[in-house]
């Protein structure tokens, strides 16, 4: 998965010497992440779990080439932090983070378009790619295997708990990405697509959506036009919502006649993406798929 990951991406953590950025810098790097360097002002000359800490995400550029950013930090320090690291020539940023203001989001990411950078989130579990043993994120290593099938998803935990019954049916992964559930996120559904339709270890792709927001209409429209050949497989959560009112997520809200589960329903019947009714039905579908 070049076009996201691999075994050679090489990782900055940013918030490195926090509690979670300490914790999940030590379970990326026992899955195998190459995580060369962290970044906490003021903790230059630190190692955490034997990662070299700096002051800024220049100087970890500069002495480790890194390309790749986490983002461990309030929501608040989140456009800074995210601006520092595209600045410093970083491509792919990974925003775990919650409740980030809806402006910082639109600020950073047009500072990443301007640079050529990729965000994947706000408010995200992250990504996996069992195939080049690299983990950026808190998705729970155990679930996942080397596999023909690619996941985006808007819900980790739905991720979780679907991929993780998949597995024990003996099919993995090659790679899988929390897009975000806020309600602007970097690189969205259709753009997931796109990579996985490149991606030669891909025969498979599941979208795990929910209701509100316009990310799985965009995604059949794109199979609909045909730029993806590949089978794709969908489950949207919220069947039962209630319009105008946030489920869970901030992205998860329906407003007017856009993003309502009828209105994605719609959407893929048009493009013949079937859609599965619950998690089960889906792990059925992705075997039934599969072992033909």
């Amino acid at each position: 998965m070049d076009d996201l990951v691999n075994s050679e991406t090489r990782v900055v953590v940013q918030g490195i010497t926090g509690s979670m950025g300490s914790r999940h810098t030590e379970t990326m790097l026992e899955y195998g992440t190459r995580i060369v360097a962290g970044v906490r002002p003021g903790a230059e000359g630190q190692e955490v779990h034997g990662v070299p800490v700096y002051n800024t995400v220049k100087t970890a550029v500069e002495k480790h080439d890194a390309n790749t950013s986490i983002l461990f930090v309030p929501p608040t320090a989140v456009k800074q932090g995210a601006i520092e690291a595209i600045t410093a020539g970083i491509k792919l940023l990974v925003l775990v983070s919650e409740h980030i203001p809806i402006q910082d989001t639109m600020e950073l990411l047009e500072h990443a378009r301007m640079h050529g950078a990729r965000i994947i989130g706000p408010n995200t579990a992250g990504m996996i790619a069992p195939w080049e043993r690299c983990k950026i994120g808190f998705v729970p290593n155990k679930y996942f295997i080397p596999g023909p099938i690619s996941a985006a998803t808007r819900s980790g935990t739905l991720m979780y708990e679907i991929i993780s019954r998949i597995t024990l049916l003996g099919i993995g992964q090659s790679i899988c990405v929390g897009a975000g559930g806020d309600s602007i996120v970097g690189t969205r559904f259709a753009e997931l697509l796109k990579i996985y339709e490149k991606d030669p270890k891909t025969e498979l792709s599941i979208l795990i959506g929910e209701v509100g927001g316009t990310q799985e209409e965009e995604a059949a429209a794109l199979v609909k036009s045909g730029a993806v050949v590949k089978p794709v497989l969908a489950y949207i959560a919220g069947r039962s919502a209630p319009k105008g009112k946030r489920m869970g997520h901030a992205g998860a809200l329906i407003s007017g006649d856009t993003g309502t589960m009828e209105s994605k329903l719609r959407a893929f019947a048009d493009a013949e993406v079937p859609v599965a009714k619950t998690p089960e039905e889906l792990i059925q579908m992705v075997n039934a798929k599969l072992r033909r």
